[in-house]
């Protein structure tokens, strides 16, 4: 499934990487983060949320921050997102966080009419990274 995700943003991480990441989100969950799972009724994974957690100074509080969400295209449109923040969402308060906080492709128009109908707010920040 994180394959099939990777392959819709077109990255490709080593296996291994993958692996790794997921072995230790999966044994620490209260460590740096958590991976979250959604599963049907065949108890198949049709969707996972990966969150992680750190501090914001302008908000003087701990934040969670969905870095993934995925549902397999099979699975869309029958509410395995919302279900996924919504378990992101109880995790964030379950820790203390004060904000859920996640970024999409400008062009996944889909996930952004799940998002603005969850009442999510669109923020003006510009989004960098510088690889290492």
């Amino acid at each position: 499934m994180m394959r099939a995700y990777c392959r819709f943003y077109q990255v490709n991480p080593s296996d291994d990487d993958l692996l790794g990441m997921s072995r230790s989100l999966l044994a620490d969950p209260s460590g740096m983060g958590v991976q979250l799972m959604a599963r049907n009724h065949s108890v198949a994974v049709v969707g996972f949320a990966t969150l992680v957690w750190t501090w914001s100074t302008l908000s003087a509080s701990l934040i969670g921050i969905m870095n993934d969400l995925f549902v397999v295209p099979e699975a869309r449109g029958l509410g395995v997102a919302d279900e996924l923040i919504a378990a992101c969402c109880a995790q964030c308060r379950a820790r203390g966080a004060t904000v859920l906080s996640w970024q999409t492709a400008k062009d996944n128009h889909r996930a952004q009419a799940v998002y603005d109908r969850m009442g999510a707010e669109r923020e003006e920040w510009l989004d960098y990274i510088l690889p290492m």
